[in-house]
């Protein structure tokens, strides 16, 4: 293990990666984090100095295939599938707990490597924000819930709630306006129990990290906050994860910060013990620099978001929904779209291919082959989310346009609302002098600045395609905003799309 100095590192990966659990296996550390309705899904990460991140594996292809999750007709599961997952290593097994909204089921996966293969199960019920421990002698249970979180035995084969075993409500956080007790994360640290909870202050919107300790599973709770910081950022505040030792007995917090349309951003906190009660950070504030300790100082990760030539498919690609095999490929160093339904609106398209865009923001660039469109097909460049922008070929009557569409969501932002397929607005529309063009975007996430400007050029210079859009989190899709290639039918199925030369620039600058 070596010691690397003070580096500024807070936030860590600066990609979308809420909700995070992280473990360590050794000398491997490995982050799981909530992902939704995103395919491949529950993302995995391996670190050896819990700052630089790569990919480790994807626990499922497909969950359920059901019709909102193949985005079939009208259905969908924007801001639904898998969330808050729990992440747990026991006699050599790993385990991967969460619930997904769209099904109310509780998914336990199994698998003796972090590669995989998984193996799918079941727990009988519903555990809202769930936390796995298995306790010294073999028994283990579940914490979940939220504003009351409850504690529960399981059977050993973790298929329900054991009988006759513990069952009962911990803390509480009654007549909360906002956001009670959830998030839980559940361990057992020197023979005291610990429940982690984020939560919302009471007065105001920010939200803040708490934690309670009793001496047995049946003894009493006790606690209350621990950290409340949004480490100067426009009072966003940094909380729900998970916590870890390293190979030398310190421990750290992984939790996460709200930053606007990016998403949610990890944060790495120190924590002590005193009295046998967590304290997290510095003074209360969660520092920008910490001494990482790193146990293998010579690897090289690999990127979490970056180009592609489509030779083949890099591991940081998710498909908006399940996406329909028969209607995609890669061929000549090229993606080819085709369309399968009618929908409206990109939010409803099958087989948008998405990745994460990192914090500051950056550029965006594809060329678009669009030759081979239906009449009233539109293939191109969009920043998803509920509320979305796009700029994209389109084909009328025999004639090529670029058209900019945008797309004002859903108005009440709530996480359960369904997406409407009402029609996006046309902001600008241009004729094409051919079916091929190159478009990019120009993202700015900084202190929330948060805007698109779209380009675009044909064999000349770049030319500004309508004007700057504004991007948002919102709670309908409950994800950072990301670039997609996407290719939709309005009128007829089976006309397709190329897309060619993708590449993603980050933006260097400090916040």
């Amino acid at each position: 293990m070596n010691n690397t100095g003070n580096q500024e590192i807070n936030p860590i990966t600066r990609l979308d990666y809420p909700d995070p659990d992280v473990i360590r296996v050794d000398n491997t550390y490995y982050m799981v984090s909530t992902t939704m309705h995103f395919m491949p899904g529950c993302e995995i990460l391996r670190s050896y100095d819990l700052v630089n991140w790569e990919h480790a594996s994807y626990v499922y292809d497909v969950l359920d295939s059901t019709p909102g999750q193949k985005i079939e007709g009208e259905e969908n599961i924007y801001g639904q599938g898998m969330w808050a997952a729990s992440l747990r290593y026991h006699k050599g097994i790993f385990y991967v707990c969460f619930v997904a909204n769209d099904t109310g089921k509780t998914y336990i996966y199994s698998a003796p490597s972090i590669e995989g293969p998984w193996k799918k199960s079941y727990i009988k019920g519903f555990y809202h924000d769930c936390s796995i421990l298995f306790d010294d002698d073999d028994r283990v249970y579940i914490a979940s819930g939220n504003k009351y979180i409850r504690l529960q035995e399981l059977d050993a084969d973790l298929s329900g709630p054991k009988e006759g075993g513990i069952d009962r409500i911990v803390v509480k956080d009654e007549g909360h306006p906002g956001l009670g007790y959830e998030g839980t994360h559940f361990y057992k640290i020197n023979g005291k129990y610990y429940l982690f909870f984020i939560h919302s202050l009471r007065k105001e919107w920010k939200r803040v990290e708490a934690c309670f300790v009793s001496d047995s599973l049946e003894g009493e709770f006790t606690g209350g906050d621990v950290l409340n910081d949004d480490m100067g950022y426009c009072n966003q505040g940094v909380a729900q994860g998970g916590i870890v030792s390293t190979t030398s007995g310190k421990w750290y917090a992984m939790l996460f910060r709200d930053s606007g349309a990016v998403g949610r951003l990890p944060v790495l906190v120190p924590v002590h013990f005193e009295n046998d009660f967590p304290v997290f950070g510095v003074d209360g504030k969660v520092e920008d620099k910490l001494l990482l300790e790193d146990t293998k100082p010579a690897h090289k990760y690999a990127p979490l978001y970056g180009d592609e030539d489509f030779s083949s498919l890099h591991n940081y690609w998710q498909w908006n929904h399940v996406p329909d095999d028969s209607r995609w490929k890669l061929l000549d160093h090229r993606l080819i779209l085709q369309t399968g339904k009618i929908c409206n609106n990109v939010t409803q398209a099958p087989n948008t291919l998405t990745q994460r865009m990192p914090y500051l923001g950056g550029v965006v660039t594809v060329t678009v082959d669009g030759s081979a469109l239906s009449d009233g097909d539109i293939a191109g460049l969009c920043m998803l989310q509920s509320d979305y922008a796009l700029a994209g070929i389109t084909k009328e009557n025999g004639k090529y346009f670029l058209v900019k569409l945008a797309k004002d969501g859903v108005a009440d932002g709530q996480m359960n609302s369904k997406e409407d397929d009402s029609l996006p607005a046309i902001q600008e529309k241009i004729p094409l002098s051919s079916a091929k063009v190159t478009l990019r975007v120009k993202i700015d996430f900084t202190r929330m600045k948060d805007t698109a400007v779209f380009e675009w050029k044909q064999d000349g210079n770049w030319q500004i395609l309508a004007e700057p859009f504004s991007l948002y989190f919102k709670l309908d899709h409950f994800c950072g905003v990301r670039p997609g290639l996407f290719c939709y039918a309005t009128k007829e199925h089976g006309g397709q799309a190329a897309f060619s030369d993708f590449t993603m620039r980050k933006e260097e600058t400090d916040e």
